[in-house]
Order: C-alpha cells, then sequence, then structure tokens
C-alpha cells in the first residue's frame, strides 16, 4: 500500500471535524437578503483576485510564436539553401492551419536529390511545434525541398545540426523569418495540447474569415478566444488569454453570489477563495477550450436567477435571461442550467402565487429565456455565414444562412451523441463525484528523473468537503425549507443529473459547472458554522486554509512545473486512478 493513499484519509476526517460544528437542522437560521458590498469585500476580494491572477497567468505560455506562415497550394515545392554543404540530422517544423503532408529532400548540389523523410501535417499537430528526423540519419545537404500535398500552412522550418540549427535562407522567406522562435523542445509553453488543437485554431480561422474546423459546439467560445489572439497574436498566451481572464472574472460573481446568499463577507471571503484555489478551476480556465465561458456563464444566470427571486425585478430576471443565452452560444452545458433555473423560478412562483404575477412573469419568462436566447445564438453564426460568402446583416434572412445554423445543429446532436471511441482518462458521472479518474492533459517526461504534468481534477476540500455539504444543504431544503440550500441543490443537480443518463464517452471536466454548487454548499455550512457556533473561526478559516495550501501542494501538477517523477508520485498519487 502507497504511503500517499493515508492522505485522502486524513483529509475527509479534517473535513469531517469542521462539519461537526454544523448546527442541528433545528437550529439552523437564515442570513439576511441583499446585503450591502463594502470596503471589506472589495479588499477580500482584490486581495484574493490578485494573488489568483498571478498564478494563473504565471507561465501561461509564451508571449511569441511564428506568425508569417507560408501558404502552400498543393503540389507546390520550397527550397531551403544552407549556404554550404553541412551534416544535417533534420528538421523542425511549425506547422499553421489546414491539413496534408510534405515530402522532404536533400541534395548536395541542388541538382541530385535523396528522399528524406515526410511529415503528416494532420489535426493534432496544428500550431505545435515537431521535430523530423532523416530516414538515412545525419547526411550531407545544403539543400533541402519541401513539396506539399495539400493547401497547407507552415509558419516556421528549422535545419537541424549536431551543434544547432543552421542558418538558412529561402524564396520561401516566411519559413525562415522567424528563426529566434524556435525552441529547444516542444512544450505547452510554446505548442498547443489537448482540446487546444480544435478551439485555439478555430479561433483563428475566425479571425482569419476561414470556415471554421470545431463546430462541434456553438461559435461563441472560440470568438471569445479569438479577442485574446487579436489582442496578443496567435501565440500560446493570446489563446489562453481570453479564458484566464474569465477565470478571473468568476471570482467576483462567486463573492457577490455568496454575499447575496448569506449576507457575510466572511463566508464570501472564505468561498470566493476555496473557489480561486480549486484544481479544475485553475487548471480549466488556463486551457484555450469553451468550459470556462460556459461557467462563468452560468455563474452569472444564476446570480441574477437569486437576485430576482429575492427581490421581483423585472431586470434582474432579464439579465438571467440574457446569460443563460449568451451561456448556451458557448456550449450546451448551459441549457441543463437552464433547466435548473426553470425549476427554482417554478417553485418560487408556487410558493408566492398570483395569477397575474404568474402570468407576467411567464411572460417574461418567453421573451428572456427563449426569444432572447434564439436571437443570440442565430446571430452568433455570423462568422460561418462570411465564411460562407454571405455578406452583411442581410444574410440572417437568407436561406443560406438558415441552413448554416440548422445544419449545424442536426451535426452538433449526431456529433455528441455518437463520441463513444474509448479513452485512457475517461470517467463516468459517479467517478467525478469521488474524484476517483482525473483527465491528464499534459505529460512530459526528461531524461534527468523529472516531469511536467497536469490535468483537471477538483481540491479534494470541494469535492469531498462539497459533497458532504450538499447533503446537508439537502436535508436542510426538506426539513427547514432552507431557500438558500434548497437553490444549491437544484442547480448543483441539474448539471449532474444529465450526465447520468448520457452514455457518451465523458470526462472529468464535465463536473466542472457542478463545482459551482459545490463550493456554493460548502458555504452553506460555513454560514450555518458561523451563526450558530461561538468558536466558528477555527471551522470557517481553517477549512479555507486547508484548500489553499493543497492547492499549493499540488500546484506542479496543476501548472506544469517541472519536479521529480519520483517525489512527485509519493506524494500525490493519493488514488490509484491518479495518474500523477
Amino acid at each position: 500500500m502507497r504511503a500517499s493513499y493515508i492522505f485522502p484519509v486524513l483529509i475527509i476526517m479534517f473535513i469531517a471535524l469542521f462539519y461537526i460544528a454544523c448546527p442541528s437542522p433545528d437550529g439552523a437560521r437564515l442570513m439576511g437578503k441583499n446585503p450591502a458590498f463594502g470596503r471589506k469585500d472589495a479588499l477580500a476580494l482584490g486581495v484574493i483576485m490578485l494573488l489568483y491572477s498571478a498564478a494563473a497567468f504565471w507561465g501561461l505560455g509564451n508571449t511569441s510564436a511564428p506568425e508569417s506562415f507560408h501558404r502552400f497550394e498543393s503540389g507546390e515545392r520550397a527550397v531551403i539553401d544552407l549556404g554550404q554543404v553541412q551534416e544535417v540530422e533534420g528538421l523542425t517544423l511549425y506547422p499553421g492551419l489546414n491539413t496534408g503532408s510534405y515530402r522532404i529532400e536533400y541534395s548536395a548540389d541542388g541538382v541530385n536529390w535523396r528522399d528524406g523523410a515526410s511529415f503528416e501535417q494532420n489535426y493534432v499537430s496544428l500550431f505545435k511545434w515537431a521535430d523530423v528526423g532523416f530516414a538515412d540519419g545525419v547526411v550531407p545537404a545544403r539543400y533541402i525541398r519541401l513539396t506539399a500535398a495539400g493547401d497547407v500552412w507552415l509558419g516556421e522550418l528549422a535545419v537541424n545540426s549536431a551543434e544547432g540549427h543552421i542558418a538558412a535562407s529561402s524564396q520561401a522567406s516566411e519559413l525562415v523569418d522567424e528563426q529566434a522562435l524556435i525552441p529547444d523542445a516542444a512544450s505547452y509553453l510554446n505548442s498547443t495540447y489537448f482540446d487546444e488543437i480544435y478551439h485555439a485554431r478555430t479561433a483563428f480561422e475566425n479571425l482569419e474569415g476561414i470556415y471554421p474546423y470545431e463546430v462541434s459546439h456553438p461559435p461563441l467560445g472560440k470568438l471569445i478566444i479569438a479577442i485574446g489572439i487579436q489582442l496578443f497574436g496567435m501565440t500560446p498566451f493570446g489563446w489562453r488569454f481570453s479564458g484566464t481572464l474569465f477565470g478571473v472574472l468568476m471570482l467576483p460573481a462567486m463573492y457577490v453570489l455568496i454575499k447575496r446568499l448569506f449576507g457575510s463577507s466572511q463566508t464570501a471571503a472564505c468561498g470566493a477563495a476555496i473557489f480561486a484555489f480549486d484544481f479544475m478551476h485553475f487548471s480549466q480556465t488556463r486551457l484555450a477550450t469553451i468550459d470556462t465561458y460556459a461557467v462563468f456563464f452560468i455563474l452569472l444566470m444564476y446570480l441574477f436567477m437569486y437576485a430576482y427571486i429575492t427581490t421581483d425585478k423585472t431586470r434582474h430576471f432579464a439579465l438571467s435571461g440574457l446569460f443563460f443565452g449568451i451561456g448556451a452560444v458557448c456550449k450546451w452545458t448551459c441549457i441543463y442550467a437552464g433547466a435548473g433555473l426553470a425549476v427554482i423560478w417554478l417553485i418560487y412562483q408556487l410558493r408566492h402565487f398570483d395569477i397575474k404575477h404568474f402570468a407576467k412573469s411567464s411572460a417574461s419568462g418567453v421573451l428572456f429565456f427563449i426569444l432572447v436566447p434564439a436571437v443570440i445564438y442565430y446571430a452568433s453564426y455570423y462568422p460561418y455565414g462570411q465564411a460562407s460568402g454571405l455578406h452583411g446583416i442581410g444574410m440572417y434572412f437568407t436561406s443560406d444562412y438558415a441552413n448554416i445554423v440548422l445544419d449545424n445543429q442536426k451535426f452538433m446532436f449526431t456529433y455528441h451523441s455518437g463520441v463513444n471511441a474509448e479513452h485512457p482518462y475517461s470517467s463516468r458521472w459517479w467517478q467525478w463525484i469521488i474524484n476517483e479518474r482525473p483527465i491528464l492533459y499534459y505529460l512530459n517526461y526528461f531524461d534527468d528523473g523529472t516531469r511536467s504534468s497536469f490535468g483537471a481534477f477538483l481540491n479534494p476540500v470541494v469535492c469531498w468537503g462539497g459533497l458532504g455539504a450538499m447533503v446537508i444543504c439537502a436535508v436542510y431544503s426538506i426539513r427547514r425549507r432552507d431557500n438558500a440550500s434548497l437553490f444549491i441543490v437544484v442547480g448543483y443537480l441539474s448539471q449532474l443529473l444529465p450526465w447520468v443518463f448520457i452514455t457518451r464517452t465523458t470526462f472529468e471536466y464535465h463536473y466542472f459547472p457542478s463545482s459551482v454548487f459545490l463550493v456554493l454548499a460548502i458555504c452553506r455550512v460555513l454560514s450555518l458554522i458561523r451563526c450558530n457556533t461561538r468558536n466558528w473561526r477555527f471551522s470557517v478559516y481553517g477549512l479555507t486554509a486547508l484548500s489553499c495550501a493543497l492547492f499549493v501542494m499540488f500546484y506542479p501538477v496543476l501548472s506544469g512545473m517541472r519536479v521529480n517523477s519520483q517525489i512527485a508520485t509519493n506524494l500525490l498519487k493519493w488514488l490509484p486512478n491518479w495518474p500523477f
């Protein structure tokens, strides 16, 4: 038995000790509504955001990468001249857009050519450095010739010798104009990884006016990624910037929601800190995929729905519907969240039933949660229309545009229902709730016994502590008719239950939206401890400190930091299926 297996037992024991202080349901007390946001809140939130921003943006990715691409036409050749015959052992390539292949030849005199190698520029190799060795090993060559099969983009090419990269020239100048950017080795800092090969590429295609490659999700998430690329270039930092920024922006949304729910600055600060330093929140928002935006808008739609049911102000209802619509254009996961909002709205209407109010609210619901989201959804396909040759606002009223939107909905439904391929890090919903099978996004071993890796899973405080807190919330919502607890439980189940019945291949990151409600459940318990226990500080601040300490402990396998492989495994492999 591994010594590290004792850690989860200890953590669960510590969490249980904290929750022992939670009062019985009969002693529960509801918090005040709509508390003011004061200087203490601003200070606490500012410190949390500053600390998290520093951790999140540090080591996010290189701020430079090849951005001039030679656009090969199929059959086109490009010759690289080394100036004189030299001993060459291979090439380093930085593929851009489109898929195809290259035939690579070498020559000492420019007349007699020999086959050296071939390179397949497939969809997994784009915007990722790749080394290509010659079949004959080290060869004498002055000229390297590439012949493209397919209309492919190539950003940079380095000719390698035992001493390093060889200076070269070419009429295809884009291939050799950014030689200073060639890295010693490919890594997540200079290349795409995991689903960035789809989403970062598609974001760039939207900027270039090219019909997007990744169409298995609605368009908006990739358009948000494109904002970072527009600001910082098609670089690792650029394509990850928007997601990381939205990860930071989640924190004030979470803080305000907790403050509205429980009225306590201490609880809000602790909850925001626990959420900030949750493992999945950190690793998922630093990855150029669309899940971040879905979770951000889920937070906002629930924040404004709670504001609506506690103030009955139509503007809050409208904002909840607006963010539901925006979220749905990022990822269909937000539609699950919309089902939870509908349940919350219905319970609120039944508890305060008035036929006129119900009719007015129902009409508003049709407008804000159906018609407005439908317009947003339909309008979001504008880049698809442009890339298909349509122009201007008038495209919205053409059958061609309508068919683009409709066909994509059919494709998305068919695609997701058919994702059944085996994957080494796939997992089911019951594994998510106990943190049993994280997904590993990146892994690189080095010759000196170190490694760089990171994946997506929840901080044990959020996963195990949140699950226990969710059970407590369920009890409170039934025995005490606690609206705050019911709100949390409905939100959590709306995100989890659909995955119970979905049979496609699933992964731990699908649990990311549920983590929002796990943190809220923890905050509900902390708020009850604070209001009903004299010595509450140990439990409230202690659990928060434990969560932050675990983030520091696991930081190497969340950030890609290079660490001793054996030590990391001995210390951090808490469960048999944890890939660390």
